[in-house]
C-alpha cells in the first residue's frame, strides 16, 4: 500500500486563520526542531514556538512535496511490516527505488499501476468537477496483489468548491491567491517515477 500526497498540503484558509491568532505553538516547534534543528529562526528559539501558518508552509519543504509535488507517506508490504519514514526522499530517482521495492520489482505489477495513472489523468483532465475544486490533502492509494493492481483516489475531507465560477489548471505552482493544488503535477511525477520503474524492470527481465 502506497499513499501519495499532492503538492500543497494545507488550504489557504489555514493560513488566514493562522495569522489572524498568531499565537506560537510549542507543539509545532518541537516537531520542527526533532526534523531540523536549525529551521527555527533565533526568536522562533528563544520563544520555543512557532506559528502555524509558518510551520504549514515549512513542513511542505521538507519532503518531496516541494520537489516533486507529492511525497510518499507510507508503505504495508504483504507480510503486514509498513514503513512510514520517507522524509529523506527528494528525487525522482529515490522514489523509483521505492516503487520497485513495493512492487517487488514485478513487471505486471508497475505496467497496470502505470495504465490505472494514465486512465486516471484523462479523466481529472476531462472532469468539470476537477477543474472547479480545490484538492488539498488527498492521497492516492496503490494496492496491488499477486494478480491484479489499483489505485484510488481517498482523502478528500478538505476537498472544496472554489468561488465565484473560477477553474484550476492543477499544472500551476501555488502562490498564495491563485488556490491552485498542484494535482497534476505530482501526478505527473509519479507517472514519470514508474516509467523509470518499468524500465529498470524490463532490464532485468532481459538480463535473466
Amino acid at each position: 500500500m502506497l499513499a501519495f500526497f499532492p503538492l500543497r498540503t494545507f488550504q489557504e484558509e489555514e493560513l488566514i486563520k493562522a495569522r489572524t491568532k498568531p499565537n506560537p505553538r510549542s507543539d509545532m516547534y518541537q516537531k520542527m526542531v526533532k526534523t531540523d534543528p536549525s529551521a527555527p529562526t533565533a526568536e522562533e528559539h528563544a520563544h520555543k514556538g512557532v506559528n502555524k501558518w509558518r510551520y504549514l508552509q515549512w513542513r511542505d519543504t521538507t519532503s518531496s512535496t516541494s520537489t516533486l509535488g507529492f511525497r510518499i507517506e507510507g508503505i504495508m508490504m504483504e507480510d503486514g511490516s509498513v514503513q512510514r519514514d520517507f522524509r529523506k526522499i527528494h528525487t525522482l530517482t529515490q522514489v523509483t527505488e521505492a516503487l520497485l521495492y513495493f512492487t517487488r520489482r514485478q513487471l505486471d505489477t508497475l505496467n497496470a499501476y502505470h495504465s490505472r495513472l494514465l486512465d486516471l489523468k484523462d479523466a481529472l483532465r476531462g472532469s468539470e468537477f476537477f477543474r472547479t475544486h480545490e484538492v488539498i490533502g488527498s492521497s492516492l492509494l496503490f494496492v496491488h496483489d499477486h494478480n491484479k493492481a489499483s489505485v484510488w483516489m481517498i482523502d478528500f475531507g478538505k476537498t472544496t468548491p472554489l468561488p465565484d465560477s473560477r477553474e484550476l489548471q492543477h499544472v500551476v505552482p501555488w502562490v498564495e491567491g491563485n488556490r491552485e493544488d498542484g494535482y497534476l503535477i505530482g501526478l505527473t511525477s509519479i507517472l514519470t517515477a514508474l516509467s523509470q520503474a518499468i524500465s529498470v524492470a524490463e532490464g532485468q527481465q532481459e538480463g535473466s
